[in-house]
């Protein structure tokens, strides 16, 4: 509807032109010695002309109105059953327009590639659908005026994110934010974080001694194998800073756990060691096929199944790091890690069963089995209708709201078709109570009048999210938006825990 109202916009300006150029050339002939006084046949013909454009203008110009007035009743039905789903809501970063300056040209809708986050509504953009948003930027890109711009908005309330400095620093000095874990999840802004914050320390390094106890320091701990892990190593590799780089799964990050040939959004970008990323749209198995040839071309160290339990401070002011495989010393840290964390579990009986699964790679090796999928956001979609094209399979998705309402547009319009068809089941307003042998024991329904059904599954997904790894942060001593007082740093040092 609005691409309706965008030419019907575009059709009045050029009945407009044409009627200001006729008018144009009937004054001009009204001075003309074919319009003089004595020459009165002309008259009513130019007359009925000027009265017949006259009416087509009116009857173009109401039907603008008409179909504008019906575009914003539409889009405000819509917004109303985005409240009330909770969609109306950004997740992470948004547009944020300025409405004095917008012109309602619809060129921030047309250029974003999810649909229906942005509508024009009384002639200025406004966001509808937020939570469907990450943050392309497509949409700041295609205003002509700048009357729009992507960020995180006002985050002084927002108790999800940590608190950090223009230089990305927390609130404890010396550890660095890079990535999703700061507010924004695009790939190409976490690669230019990661980059950023290992200038920034570069930048600070002095002299470098032996810290306490004769153990030479790393100049920083990279704390994550992500896009930002990625580039912080190779910009410290390309600056000569010693660095080591851990993460509790492997290279790729949250990538590595896409499902097979999804594809992945991103932007131009600059790296040391690779040059220019042109494209703006790659599978998962090309991204990480670029950063293995990348990790291997500039000999770049990583230490996989290692996590990060705890950090501590010496009298030096560097810093222990407390791992999974012993401590490591350094002098900063700098902390890619994901929202995701580790996966969200059930915490139902039989759920440490070996037919339970938290990731999907790979659906073509799961065929004529039964399978049921928890979840409802867009990993969960793109599992379960990823399987359903398997020969064989009977997928049922368990999702404990009542309607799917944070997902792609993409995903949505998938969604629809397969449940239109037949090929997915989806038991809304359910919830897992117990996992056996072949079955799950689902209750589905209101709490009031919630019954128990058993769901065949031979195999089961859940795909519910991630735990954040907020509470390691906040042992830290890491500062979140929101706190009433700032919280005493909680880096411990070695006379601290003597006391």
């Amino acid at each position: 509807m609005h691409m309706e109202a965008g030419r019907s916009n575009s059709l009045g300006a050029v009945f407009a032109l044409c009627a200001g150029r006729l008018l144009g050339n009937l004054a001009q002939f009204r001075h003309s010695r074919y319009g003089r006084k004595g020459d009165l046949m002309n008259w009513p013909l130019a007359v009925g002309i000027a009265s017949f454009l006259g009416s087509v203008l009116l009857i173009v110009a109401l039907w603008q109105r008409h179909v504008r007035r019906a575009e914003d009743r539409r889009v405000l039905e819509q917004l109303q059953e985005c409240r009330a789903q909770g969609s109306d809501q950004p997740i992470a970063q948004h547009p944020q327009i300025n409405p004095y300056l917008c012109l309602g040209c619809f060129s921030c809708v047309r250029a974003c590639p999810e649909g229906n986050v942005l509508a024009v509504v009384q002639g200025r953009a406004r966001l509808v659908r937020a939570s469907r948003c990450v943050g392309y930027g497509y949409c700041q890109d295609a205003c002509p005026v700048g009357a729009l711009t992507v960020g995180l908005g006002d985050i002084r309330s927002r108790p999800d994110i940590p608190v950090l400095s223009s230089e990305l620093e927390t609130s404890v000095p010396g550890v660095f934010i890079a990535g999703e874990l700061g507010g924004i999840a695009l790939i190409r802004h976490a690669m230019q974080q990661g980059s950023q914050v290992v200038r920034i320390i570069g930048g600070r390094l002095g002299k470098r001694g032996t810290a306490d106890g004769g153990q030479s320091p790393v100049d920083v701990l990279i704390v994550g194998c992500g896009p930002a892990g990625i580039a912080a190593a190779l910009q410290a590799k390309y600056l000569g800073i010693s660095y080591l780089v851990i993460d509790q799964s492997d290279l790729g990050g949250t990538v590595r756990k896409y499902p097979r040939n999804k594809l992945t959004m991103t932007q131009p970008i600059e790296l040391p060691f690779i040059g220019r990323l042109t494209r703006t749209q790659y599978t998962k198995e090309e991204l990480l096929g670029i950063w293995e040839g990348v990790v291997r071309k500039a000999g770049i160290e990583i230490r996989s199944r290692v996590e990060l339990l705890g950090l501590d401070r010496r009298p030096d002011q560097t810093f222990v790091a407390n791992t999974s495989q012993g401590p490591v010393c350094c002098r900063y840290v700098v902390l890619a890690l994901g929202r995701r964390g580790t996966p969200r579990r059930l915490g139902v009986p039989g759920e440490e069963s070996e037919h339970v699964l938290y990731q999907l790679v790979e659906a073509a090796g799961y065929t004529g089995n039964d399978i049921l999928i928890v979840g409802g956001g867009d990993s969960a979609i793109e599992a379960g209708t990823a399987l359903a094209v398997q020969p064989g399979n009977h997928v049922t998705l368990s999702y404990r709201r009542n309607a799917f309402f944070r997902i792609k547009q993409r995903n949505e319009e998938r969604i629809t078709r397969f449940l239109s068809e037949g090929r997915i089941r989806v038991l809304f307003n359910s919830q897992v109570k117990s996992i056996k042998p072949g079955s799950v024991i689902v209750e589905v329904g209101e709490a009031d009048n919630a019954e128990e059904m058993v769901v065949t599954a031979d195999y089961v997904f859940v795909l519910a999210g991630g735990e954040p790894p907020y509470p390691l942060l906040k042992k830290i001593g890491i500062r979140f938006h929101g706190e009433d007082k700032p919280e005493a740093q909680r880096v411990h040092t070695d006379q601290e825990k003597r006391t």
